[in-house]
C-alpha cells in the first residue's frame, strides 16, 4: 500500500519556466509541483515538457519533485509521461480524473518504469478528483487505488465543468456547490486512507486571506495545501504545522490515557475525553516537524 503523502505546502511552478523552477526549488516548500497544464499555455507545451525532462535529469532537488501532467483525454498526456518518467519524478499529479483514470495512469507508469528500469511502483500519484462532473460521483471510490498518496480537489475547473459563471458568492465564500465538492474530496481521502489536500488559494497577494483559509482547512481535516507563489509557503507551512500549545495540550492526553490504561474515558481540566479525542491527539502529535 502506498504511504500517505507528507506534505504541508506543494508549490507549482510553470514548466516553461526554467527561472520559476529554480526558484520552487529554492524555496521552503514541501513538495514542488513542476506544471505542464494549467500554468503553459497550448504553444509552449511541448518546450515544457522537454524543459522539465531536463530539469529532472540533472536538476538539484532539495524536495520532492512532482510534475502536473495534462489530463489523460488529450494528446499531451501521454507524451508528457514519456518524456519524465526517464527522470524518474517523485510522483504525478492527474488532473481532471476519475478513479478508471487513476487506473489507467498506473498502468501506464508501469510500463514505463519496466522500459527504464526503475523501480515498480516508485512513482507516487494524486488525482484532482473533483475537475469533472463524473469525477465528482466518484469520490468515495479510491480506496485500494495503485500509487495514490493524496487527494485534492479544484475550483476552477469544477465551475467550468458546471457551466457556471463564477465558483464564489457576494461574500467571497464559496458557492455551496464548491463547498460540497470540497468536503467530499476531504472524506474521499479520508475513506482511500491518503492524504487530503486544500486547493489553492488564487489571490498570492492576499497572505492574511491565505492564512485563514489554511488554518481552516487544516482544522477540518486537510492535511496539506496547494501554493501558486514562493510567498504563500511560509503561511501554509506555520497553518499545518501544530502550535507549542496543540502540542502540549495533546501530550497531555496521550499521558493521562497511559496513567489509566483500560480506561475509556478520562477527566482532564473538567473536561470528559474519551476515545475521539485520544486519536486527534495523537494525529496532532503525528504532524509534528522535525
Amino acid at each position: 500500500m502506498t504511504e500517505p503523502l507528507a506534505a504541508r505546502s506543494l508549490l507549482f511552478a510553470p514548466g516553461d519556466s526554467e527561472r520559476k523552477l529554480a526558484k520552487a526549488g529554492a524555496s521552503e516548500a514541501d513538495l514542488v509541483l513542476l506544471d505542464l497544464e494549467d500554468a503553459v499555455a497550448e504553444a509552449n507545451k511541448g518546450a515544457a515538457r522537454a524543459l522539465v525532462a531536463e530539469h529532472l535529469k540533472t536538476g538539484v532537488r532539495a524536495q520532492p519533485q512532482w510534475v502536473r501532467i495534462n489530463p489523460l483525454d488529450t494528446p499531451h498526456a501521454l507524451a508528457d509521461l514519456a518524456a519524465i518518467v526517464p527522470g524518474r519524478p517523485d510522483g504525478i499529479m492527474l488532473p481532471k480524473a476519475t478513479r478508471a483514470e487513476a487506473e489507467l495512469l498506473n498502468h501506464y507508469l508501469t510500463a514505463l518504469e519496466a522500459a527504464h528500469g526503475l523501480p515498480q511502483g516508485g512513482i507516487r500519484t494524486i488525482v484532482v478528483a473533483t475537475e469533472t462532473a463524473p469525477a465528482i460521483f466518484g469520490l468515495g471510490d479510491y480506496a485500494g487505488c495503485p500509487r495514490l498518496a493524496a487527494l485534492t480537489w479544484g475550483a476552477e475547473d469544477s465551475a467550468t465543468a458546471l457551466g457556471a459563471t463564477h465558483n464564489r458568492d457576494e461574500s467571497g465564500e464559496y458557492d455551496f456547490p464548491y463547498q460540497v465538492f470540497r468536503a467530499l474530496a476531504l472524506a474521499g481521502a479520508a475513506a482511500a486512507g491518503v492524504t487530503p489536500i486544500e486547493t489553492i488559494h488564487g489571490d498570492f497577494r492576499d497572505l492574511a486571506g491565505l492564512e485563514k483559509v489554511a488554518t481552516k482547512a487544516r482544522r477540518a481535516g486537510f492535511r496539506g495545501m496547494l501554493a501558486i507563489h514562493p510567498d504563500q509557503v511560509a503561511v501554509i507551512n506555520r497553518a499545518f504545522s501544530p502550535s507549542l500549545a496543540e502540542i502540549e495540550r495533546a501530550n497531555r492526553i496521550v499521558g493521562a490515557f497511559k496513567s489509566n490504561p483500560g480506561a475509556g474515558t478520562i477527566g482532564l481540566d473538567g473536561e470528559m475525553l474519551d476515545m475521539p479525542h485520544l486519536k486527534r491527539a495523537q494525529a496532532v502529535l503525528a504532524m509534528r516537524r522535525q
